[in-house]
């Protein structure tokens, strides 16, 4: 009885201690692209592999910044006025 109940919290532990891939999610996408920017965020919008971040500076451009839901890199894509 005490091997069936030692084997079953064994087997728990090991799954919940499972690692699942973490990514990023759309509010920590907008912060991590205001921090590269430094603008008021317009609108976040995702794929599979990116979030398109688009910000507003205080010049009036509108600047729009890849953000990588793996990584967290943000690569900037071009500005319109």
């Amino acid at each position: 009885m005490t091997c069936v109940i030692s084997c079953l919290i064994i087997s728990t532990d090991v799954t919940a201690d499972d690692p699942k891939p973490s990514t990023l999610n759309k509010s920590q996408a907008a912060q991590k692209a205001q921090q590269k920017v430094n603008g008021r965020v317009l609108k976040v919008d995702q794929n599979k592999h990116k979030y398109q971040v688009k910000l507003l500076q205080k010049s009036g451009r509108v600047v729009s910044v890849n953000v990588d839901k793996k990584s967290g890199k943000v690569s900037q894509q071009g500005s319109k006025n």
